[in-house]
């Protein structure tokens, strides 16, 4: 390893062979976007309930990076996706209900672009009647059937509109669609927004050159779905804990009894690859040493259940493991106390029932109560996290679920590399 120095918030450090580079991309502080034409890609995919949004934190989100392109007096188009029209306009998915809300949260008229081929006689006229610091909002990029393909045609009508182009959603940044990538190719400046920039510091930099002790906890039902973060972060990490549905697949690969709970048997010579791996590199591999059982899964969810806790290596033929133990959490949350940097992607058990939240619960405590840099990778966890009051504890959550993933399994995101480097 060459050295790191950590300055702020900005990692530096000399580039050796085998190591990833360090993300080093051009951001919203790096352009003069006076008097220019600005098309921004925001992660604006929200939950709608009968026209009405039900959850604003994406637009909350986007709002730093849209208010910094207005203050400098650029013409800022925004654009976005929204649910899945698969090519079509699907009026129940128009992003009209968008513009509405961010004209509140902006406190300026956000102009909407009603045009069933995003790119059309509305967007043109509102573009072409824009004043220095105005907003319009494109309709949902996926009313065309290109975007998720990234076609040239689509890709250059959405170029068209501007001079400079801002890249905002991590969420998608793990797909080569024509919003996030094509455009790129058609604009001299192509740049990161200031969630984008987040994303890249913690989940690509943070981790990639993580300041030590690093611990990664992993958690989530399946085996299946985080092999390859599973590889990539026993490499990078100090420590790894298992927690979740899959440690059982580890538990039964170790030869112990897990009752009836969930299990990939497809997977168990990749957990002993896995635990050997550990062995051979010298890092400590935490696992379950107790475990929550219960007769069967909760119906419903929330619901009340009978649980007691048993060693891992005693759990009966007729009981299914659904959330780490008492003794787990403690070790565990001893594990994250001497971390400088820590990752956590995916639950500890059944987080969604009160009393099988209780190891989701005892991590995110102890992470809340850590001075490390504390990392959620999306998905699940940042739910966990944010539902059981510690979001305001951790340094940074991911907005992104694949796109987490992605990062964590040290994979180039198509969205990040299509910016321009500094």
């Amino acid at each position: 390893m060459g050295p790191v120095l950590r300055t702020g918030p900005v990692f530096v450090r000399t580039i050796m062979k085998g190591a990833i580079p360090m993300l080093n991309k051009k951001s919203v502080d790096d352009i003069n976007v006076k008097g220019k034409k600005v098309l921004v890609r925001c992660d604006f995919n929200v939950p709608l309930k009968e026209g009405k949004i039900t959850d604003e934190n994406r637009l909350v989100a986007a709002l730093p990076t849209i208010k910094k392109l207005i203050a400098d007096g650029g013409k800022v188009i925004l654009c976005s996706h929204l649910g899945k029209p698969k090519g079509e306009p699907k009026p129940e998915l128009s992003l009209a209900p968008v513009a509405v809300r961010l004209s509140e949260l902006l406190g300026q008229e956000v102009k909407f672009a009603a045009d069933p081929e995003v790119v059309g006689p509305n967007a043109k006229a509102a573009v072409e009647a824009m004043k220095d610091g105005e907003v319009v909002l494109l309709e949902n990029t996926r009313y065309r059937a290109e975007e998720t393909k990234n076609g040239e045609a689509f890709s250059k009508e959405l170029a068209s509109l501007c001079e400079v182009y801002v890249n905002d959603a991590f969420g998608t940044a793990h797909r080569a669609h024509c919003s996030n990538v094509g455009v790129t190719q058609y604009v001299d400046t192509a740049v990161v927004g200031y969630l984008m920039q987040k994303e890249i510091d913690f989940l690509g930099n943070a981790v990639n050159n993580p300041v030590r002790p690093f611990v990664a906890i992993l958690g989530g039902a399946k085996v299946a779905d985080k092999l390859n973060v599973i590889s990539n972060l026993l490499e990078k990490c100090d420590t790894l804990i298992i927690g979740g549905g899959m440690a059982f697949t580890f538990l039964k690969a170790q030869g112990k009894e897990i009752g009836k709970s969930l299990v990939d048997d497809s997977k168990l010579d990749y957990c002993k690859e896995m635990m050997e791996k550990a062995e051979k590199l010298g890092k400590k591999l935490l696992l379950p040493v107790d475990t929550t059982i219960a007769a069967s899964f909760p119906s419903p969810i929330d619901g009340p259940i009978e649980v007691s806790v048993v060693p891992s290596d005693a759990i009966p033929a007729d009981m299914e493991g659904l959330d780490i133990g008492t003794e787990t959490a403690k070790l565990y949350a001893e594990a994250v106390k001497s971390a400088k940097t820590v990752v956590w992607n995916g639950p500890m058990g059944v987080f969604e029932n009160p009393t099988l939240a209780k190891g989701t619960i005892a991590v995110a405590k102890s992470l809340a109560e850590t001075e490390a840099t504390t990392i959620i990778g999306g998905g699940d966890s940042a739910a966990a996290v944010n539902q059981l009051g510690f979001g305001d504890k951790m340094t940074h959550i991911s907005t992104g679920g694949g796109a987490s993933l992605e990062f964590l399994e040290g994979k180039e995101l198509p969205g990040v590399a299509a910016a321009n480097d500094k």
